[in-house]
């Protein structure tokens, strides 16, 4: 990264850390110098890996960000140790087996709707206050391929991500002159621990994803994660409500 890309001294939320794409970015905002709150439901080996090797600059919170107290919670620990947030990456999701409508219960919409866009919404929130003070805060938020066009998930999965994409857009709107940047990212096919049915038994699902994506391959986090550390970075100041594909060109068709 360029030298003004530098996150020395910047203090990071990062939800969905414990594999995929959060576990991405953990890594990579660490190795830039960032101090990574990481967040999920449950604490993996690659996290405690991340304990020891970044002792000073990373810890783990597991919290359910379906919760409110405990977002509430782990904003308040934040603050209390590190005196400040600067960088919010709201990445943390889960897929809905795309299921359309008359196949998705009430409890199976609204566990997607409270894990992929209600935790961004409540921890947002908890965060802002202290971002406002700051005069300066930037949120990241993971929305898909699924919020730009059909196909990408089942009926509760494809609203939720259309949803993100208009919060974080007029989120942006009634922020940016408070010194507040939101964008989103939206992926297509990436190899993810949430994505492994595909690669399931000889993979054919997984060949037959890539057969379909212009570039002829899925991706890996850690390309996504470089796209939110330069979203996230002064590099990228004056952009503002972007919906960023990371796509391998799935859109364009």
């Amino acid at each position: 990264m360029a030298e003004n890309c530098s996150f020395r001294g910047k203090v990071v939320i990062i939800t969905g850390v414990a594999s995929g794409i959060g576990l991405a970015e953990a890594k990579l905002f660490l190795a830039e110098g960032a101090r990574v709150w990481g967040v999920d439901i449950q604490e993996a080996e690659q996290v405690k890996l991340l304990e020891t090797k970044y002792e000073a600059l990373f810890s783990f919170v597991q919290c359910d960000v379906r919760e409110k107290t405990a977002l509430a919670t782990l904003t308040e620990l934040v603050i209390k140790d590190s005196k400040r947030i600067d960088i919010v990456l709201n990445t943390a999701g889960i897929l809905d087996a795309y299921q359309p409508s008359l196949e998705t219960s009430e409890e199976e919409w609204d566990n997607v709707m409270a894990t992929d866009l209600k935790s961004m919404f409540l921890l947002t929130n908890n965060c802002l206050p202290y971002m406002l003070e700051q005069k300066h805060g930037v949120f990241v938020n993971m929305a898909s391929i699924a919020g730009l066009v059909a196909g990408g998930g089942g009926a509760a999965y494809t609203a939720a991500k259309h949803a993100i994409i208009g919060y974080t857009k007029q989120l942006d709107y009634d922020y940016a002159a408070q010194g507040i940047r939101a964008n989103c990212i939206a992926p297509g096919a990436i190899n993810t621990r949430m994505n492994q049915a595909d690669f399931a038994g000889d993979g054919q699902m997984a060949k037959e994803v890539a057969a379909q994506t212009p570039a002829l391959r899925w991706a890996q986090p850690e390309e996504v994660a470089s796209l939110a550390l330069f979203l996230a970075s002064d590099s990228s100041d004056y952009i503002h409500g972007a919906v960023v594909p990371i796509d391998g060109g799935w859109i364009e068709k």
